[in-house]
């Protein structure tokens, strides 16, 4: 719970940077929030892109962002890649990849998933939270290719989607993966909602996929909702990663299981001497002692250097996958 309070006064000084500062960097960000949809609520999060400034940093917290707020889009026709966080993790989880992106000529939107979040995580602990991910991505690109106000600098037919973890779960389903809920689902044991009483009668609506998305990097997902026939009409190209030790319920074999299920051969890498949250970035020093679980790494393990390899490897994979 530390370490939940932790992030979540982060994503509160985050926010508000977000909307107040202002510093000239080499890349653009700009606040974000896909409107209520029905019942479906506002989605908040950050779009990192390239502009025409020069590098610096600023802190945010105990973070250290590289852009400029609202600094104005240099370039058009730009490829959009968007981004799932892991179980109560927030649009900053992934700031590093985001950034790299944006230096290498991608838009990038990240999102805070609503119910499931630091901020928030009333869902987080339901079957909500697995239904309702890969709506919020749809939702997300709908947005930026729709309303958002820099739409027509994007390029439609090359977007791409990262996710990590839960967020991994949540690209496997949108790019085509069916999962399994068992009608004696534990997340609905003691639940009477909507989702629960509908899975109980074979009436659960069918996960929500997005054939807008041409490739997907995914890093050590959740796969205890998948089986081999999960995967069928998964048809983009994927580079899935995995730490050599897992954690937070997800295993090396899990993802092993899913690289063996998925049709096309996707580009397999397995991280030796990484645990599972060794793919968010390394921690600032204000972070560690507060939240120990997420980052701390077995020894010798440096993950400053994993994730200069990491994010080259991925700008390295959209560029080749969305030409």
């Amino acid at each position: 719970m530390r370490s939940r309070r932790f992030l979540f006064s982060a994503v509160l000084v985050a926010t508000g940077w977000l909307m107040t500062a202002g510093l000239s960097l080499a890349a653009g960000i700009q606040s974000l929030t896909v409107p209520a949809d029905g019942e479906a609520p506002a989605i908040s999060g950050a779009v990192w892109y390239p502009c025409a400034a020069p590098p610096a940093e600023t802190q945010v917290g105990p973070f250290t962002i590289h852009a400029t707020r609202d600094c104005p889009i240099a370039g058009t026709h730009l490829p959009l890649v968007v981004i799932s966080h892991g179980r109560a993790g927030t649009f900053l989880g992934h700031r590093d990849t985001a950034q790299a992106l944006a230096e290498a000529g991608f838009v990038v939107a990240a999102i805070s998933h609503p119910g499931d979040n630091a901020r928030d995580s009333s869902n987080s602990n339901t079957l909500s939270a697995f239904v309702q991910r890969p709506a919020d991505i749809k939702r997300l690109v709908d947005y930026l290719l729709g309303a958002w106000p820099s739409a027509a600098a994007i390029d439609k037919d090359r977007i791409g989607f990262f996710g990590f973890s839960r967020g991994g779960y949540t690209g496997l389903v949108t790019v085509g993966a069916v999962p399994v809920f068992p009608r004696g689902l534990r997340l609905c044991a003691g639940h009477s909602d909507t989702l629960c009483e509908a899975l109980r009668q074979g009436t659960l609506p069918p996960p929500t996929h997005d054939d807008r998305i041409k490739g997907a990097v995914i890093a050590d997902p959740f796969g205890l909702f998948f089986v081999d026939e999960s995967f069928r009409d998964v048809r983009v190209p994927i580079l899935l990663w995995r730490s050599e030790f897992g954690g937070d319920g997800v295993s090396p074999g899990d993802v092993a299981a899913i690289d063996a299920a998925l049709p096309g051969k996707p580009e397999l890498h397995t991280v030796a001497g990484a645990g599972h949250f060794a793919f968010l970035p390394p921690c600032p020093a204000a972070m560690r002692q507060d939240a120990p679980e997420i980052c701390s790494d077995a020894a010798g393990f440096d993950r400053e250097a994993f994730h200069k390899v990491l994010n080259a490897q991925v700008v390295e994979f959209f560029r080749r996958n969305l030409p």
